[in-house]
């Protein structure tokens, strides 16, 4: 005998929250974030490898000065984007973010010409594992991840701290504790920055205002996603650091 259909409809009732817990509705501010943050990273790989390709480039990367410049500009830029961003218009933001992506890459070609290929690319591939895998678990978790973020945070200060030290101590076992701190702190708020960007897509009255202030918000996501992805790349990197060509 079948199941009486009132019975039946409510056992499919039921049965529909677990079939579509999983799922994520893909917003469109969502939607522009990833897209910003790939065409980060894709401007900041071609910038590396053209820099480390070109002789006039690749000794202007052996400039301690330009490498200086660089690397204060990066900073500036990251710090005007996140406490300035109401002041500027979508597209000075759009062209400070692609400005950003490619000092970035400048300054990381210095990292083609101190490691093999194979550290790199195993550090890139292990990234691209651990960053895909955060986000999975940011965009369908249902844990509250806020909490996680403060001793996340805490924690990253702390690390900053420890590489500062570690300058003038040089101690190869504390390098080794920095990575791996470094890889599981940028792993957490990979999840943690991902579920933050998916709770802001998912407020309606952003994406009905869109325009300006969609945009806007994408790059700060994009920018957020794009300095995970590249701190846990670097980190990643130092563990791999045995293949280093010095």
């Amino acid at each position: 005998m079948g199941l009486p259909e009132n019975v039946r409809k409510m056992a499919q009732n039921a049965a529909l929250p677990l079939l579509s817990e999983p799922r994520v509705e893909i917003r469109p501010l969502l939607k522009n974030v990833y897209m910003w943050m790939t065409l980060g990273l894709l401007l900041t790989t071609a910038v590396a490898v053209v820099t480390n390709a070109v002789e006039p480039l690749r000794s202007l990367i052996h400039n301690p000065t330009v490498v200086i410049i660089a690397i204060f500009a990066q900073l500036g830029l990251v710090l005007a984007l996140s406490f300035g961003l109401r002041r500027f218009s979508a597209q000075t933001a759009t062209i400070m973010f692609l400005l950003y992506a490619g000092t970035m890459g400048f300054t990381l070609s210095l990292v083609l010409l101190a490691y093999t290929a194979g550290s790199i690319v195993a550090a890139l591939g292990t990234t691209a594992v651990l960053f895909g895998t955060m986000t999975v678990l940011g965009l369908t978790t249902q844990i509250d991840l806020t909490k996680l973020g403060t001793y996340l945070f805490i924690g990253l200060i702390g690390v900053l701290i420890a590489m500062v030290v570690n300058i003038f101590l040089r101690s190869s076992g504390l390098e080794f504790i920095i990575s791996i701190l470094g890889v599981v702190i940028f792993t957490g708020l990979t999840a943690y920055d991902t579920q933050k960007i998916k709770r802001m897509a998912m407020d309606p009255s952003i994406e009905a205002e869109g325009g300006d202030l969609m945009q806007k918000l994408s790059i700060m996501g994009a920018l957020t996603l794009y300095l995970d992805f590249i701190n846990l790349f670097l980190f990643l990197l130092r563990l791999f650091g045995g293949g280093s060509r010095n």
